[in-house]
């Protein structure tokens, strides 16, 4: 999609293409953490009906649970700086303390 405008150096061209539908649940990921908000979000974005965007962002959603690392760069004057999260998982075992098992 391109929108042409007139200026005083001549006519320019813009250039707007949509978001791709993982650049949307990216971008909705980011915003909020509940799924039914960022199908919203995305669907508002793209300008598809909710009931088709739904299954792609729970589907998202399940591969981003699973994923322990989550690289954020933050970009400060000259320097880029990256902050690495991890998710450290915690496994309890539930047993009997009476029988030992």
């Amino acid at each position: 999609m391109s929108e042409d405008w007139n200026t005083k150096y001549g006519p320019r061209r813009v250039r707007r293409d949509p978001p791709t539908l993982e650049e949307a649940i990216f971008a909705a990921s980011g915003i909020t953490d509940d799924v039914q908000a960022q199908a919203e979000i995305a669907s508002a974005l793209m300008g598809l009906p909710l009931e088709q965007v739904l299954p792609e962002v729970k589907k998202a959603s399940r591969v981003a649970a699973r994923t322990n690392t989550r690289v954020i760069t933050a970009d400060q004057g000259t320097q880029q700086r990256a902050v690495v999260v991890e998710r450290r998982t915690v496994r309890r075992f539930n047993f009997d303390k009476r029988t030992g098992t």
